[in-house]
């Protein structure tokens, strides 16, 4: 993939395009899990093309990553998917570890879900609480990946809005979308991915992109 990509501090930006043409491959890029194998690619004060496996780990305590599918643990309520979490990443106070569960439910309006399983919750109940899990570690971006791709319109809109909230308190959220219609009721930034390469598109007035 040839890019020239840059994303300020702060911002929210959308990457568009059809099935295959990358958005998932530069997000799983971004996190370590592709390696970049030419050209340098500075993210997050590492350089990814020379990412070390041990540096893997601390770049991913700086992301938060929303999935389409939510990836939550299913043998273990929502409190239990949080602390594995946290755990994993070096908590090891339970009085802090607690503070930070109910600060991060409190932010998408989850807090009296705490001891409900995963199957119990509805999928925008899910992808909630799976926002509040990217935010456990207060991280520098989020990358979410499809997060409304398994949504009912009303229910996606709620998510929407929950991640431009978030957004503008300071977090840098880059969302891979092909959703047109939701991109054009919450416009940002956005960027296609096609032919291998990136640009900057307005779907406001880009004729092609109208369904």
């Amino acid at each position: 993939m040839n890019v020239d990509f840059t994303v300020d501090a702060g911002e929210f930006i959308y990457l568009i395009g059809k099935t295959g043409s990358g958005k998932s491959s530069l997000l799983k890029s971004l996190y370590g899990e592709i390696r970049i194998s030419t050209g340098d690619a500075f993210f997050l004060d590492y350089n990814l093309s020379k990412l070390k496996r041990r540096h893997i780990l601390a770049l991913r305590r700086k992301i938060g990553i929303v999935f389409q599918d939510f990836q939550l643990l299913l043998d273990r309520n929502v409190e239990e998917n949080l602390i594995f979490v946290l755990k994993a990443t070096g908590w090891k106070k339970s009085a802090d570890i607690q503070k930070r569960i109910d600060e991060v439910l409190a932010k998408v309006e989850m807090t009296d879900k705490k001891k409900v399983m995963p199957h119990q919750l509805s999928g925008g109940e899910q992808q909630r609480i799976a926002i509040a899990r990217a935010l456990l570690n207060n991280p520098e971006i989020i990358l979410a990946d499809e997060p409304t791709g398994n949504l009912d319109p009303e229910t996606t809109n709620a998510i929407m809005q929950l991640l431009i909230d978030i957004s503008a308190e300071g977090k840098t959220i880059v969302m891979a979308s092909h959703d047109y219609e939701t991109i054009k009721k919450f416009p940002q930034r956005t960027i296609k991915c096609e032919d291998k390469k990136l640009s900057e598109v307005n779907l406001m007035t880009a004729s092609e992109f109208t369904l």
